[in-house]
């Protein structure tokens, strides 16, 4: 992968840092907190979109507030391993709202899901009816989460 963050300038790495803090700034407001103007800072934020360093821009939802109260991780581990398999089990995860995060891994199992439902019946409702039921899913191992330390949504910025 491309060292893109080499691309990019100490204002945009300090635009990113303040986008991530704060979504819904104002161009004008971004541009005093850069010692800029408003046209070339609103130009380097459609610079920054256009070339995906910002993929897109969200709300984020406190969970308990719409009934989301149990998060688990799952992992999986697939029966096979072929590139079909992956492509199937990969293309039916992503269409699962109750998935908010699917990673690739290394080691004993697949995939690692981050899993959300409103409670415990409702996770195993999921499981019987949603992830079992994929194509190639062998085995799970679910690790129910007590409680949340830290939860970080900003990436670091460094010039390295």
């Amino acid at each position: 992968m491309p060292n893109n963050h080499k691309n990019i300038d100490t204002t945009d790495r300090r635009i990113l840092e303040i986008l991530q803090d704060q979504g819904r700034i104002t161009n004008s407001e971004l541009a005093k907190q850069l010692g800029m103007s408003p046209p070339p800072t609103l130009e380097r934020v459609k610079k920054l979109e256009r070339k995906n360093y910002i993929s897109k821009y969200v709300a984020l939802v406190d969970p308990s507030k719409v009934g989301i109260n149990c998060f688990t991780f799952v992992e999986v581990t697939l029966v096979r391993h072929g590139s079909s398999a992956l492509e199937r089990f990969t293309t039916s995860i992503t269409e699962i709202e109750e998935v908010l995060e699917c990673y690739h891994i290394t080691g004993d199992t697949d995939f690692l899901l981050k899993i959300a439902t409103h409670d415990i019946p409702a996770y195993e409702k999921f499981i019987i009816h949603k992830l079992t039921a994929l194509p190639d899913v062998q085995h799970l191992k679910t690790l129910v989460v007590l409680s949340t330390i830290k939860q970080e949504t900003k990436i670091p910025i460094t010039g390295e």
